[in-house]
């Protein structure tokens, strides 16, 4: 499964090549806590049923990330998260978590999508 990127003036790019998808209570609440780094190629999903706000925290993440709210593959946030103190809150049906400058370039209105998904996201 790959995360790709296709912003609004076309030029379509990968910005995962491996994703994981937080689709339970405890996956979700769990996220990016209590690892030492994430890999170049990766991202986190958090798919939820409906759009709603959904929050991020980086409390026990020792390493700074790239968080992308989206509703129906629109990106709709963008926030760069800081270690340890990181906050962050947008409308979404999905956030992604990416490493820090994984998302450089992505902007608010582009279109954001799992290829190879089997259709959890």
């Amino acid at each position: 499964m790959q995360l790709i990127h296709d912003p609004n003036g076309g030029n379509p790019r990968v910005l995962a090549s491996h994703v994981d998808v937080a689709d339970g209570v405890l996956s979700q609440a769990r996220g990016l806590m209590f690892r030492r780094s994430i890999p170049d190629d990766y991202a986190l999903a958090f798919p939820f049923d409906e759009v709603g706000t959904r929050s991020l925290h980086m409390l026990f993440v020792p390493f700074a990330i790239d968080a992308l709210w989206v509703v129906d593959d629109e990106v709709v946030g963008t926030k760069r998260l800081s270690a340890w103190t990181g906050l962050g809150w947008n409308t979404a049906d999905v956030v992604y978590e990416l490493p820090a400058g994984a998302a450089d370039g992505v902007d608010v209105g582009d279109t954001v999508v799992l290829d190879g998904d089997d259709g959890a996201v």
